[in-house]
């Protein structure tokens, strides 16, 4: 095999998954046509996919918070802030929820960006892409942690 344009598109997390399951949604009818891949295909997709559903993966919501709409949404409301191919592939991926997570992947986020600026982009995030809630809080298995912490915490 000849590598003819290397890099030439990056995907997200999302548009792997969307793929994926699209080519498994197809059935049987199409793997007449299809070119026969190599042997260990069907386990490596298999693993893919539900790597991509753990936790703490954005996509391991229930039900999934991106659509196809989505990430032109995003790109088009982060474009004022000059942020890179690479951050905003990796803001799609990690949905970050906080300016903490978020400074993990913009660089110099404090140099470049007043903290209004990182919260708007905090704010865009969760607006797109949806709140990012672990399943631990979804199933309220945190609130009795916090709450008996902050009964602890007072006597």
């Amino acid at each position: 095999m000849k590598i003819l344009e290397s890099q030439n598109a990056v995907l997200t997390n999302y548009e792997v998954y969307q793929h994926l399951t699209d080519q498994q949604n197809r059935g049987p009818e199409n793997k007449k046509q299809r070119h026969r891949g190599p042997s260990n295909l069907e386990t490596v997709v298999r693993e893919l996919l539900q790597y991509l559903r753990t936790e703490p993966g954005p996509l391991s919501q229930e039900p999934i918070p991106y659509n196809p709409e989505s990430i032109p949404t995003l790109l088009e409301r982060l474009s004022p802030y000059d942020l890179s191919k690479g951050e905003v592939v990796m803001i799609i991926n990690l949905r970050p929820a906080s300016i903490a997570a978020l400074n993990a992947i913009v660089e110099e986020m404090s140099d470049r960006f007043s903290d209004e600026q990182q919260e708007e982009l905090i704010g865009i995030i969760a607006e797109v892409l949806g709140q990012f809630v672990p399943a631990a809080a979804q199933n309220g298995e945190d609130m009795d942690v916090d709450r008996d912490a902050s009964t602890n915490g007072a006597a």
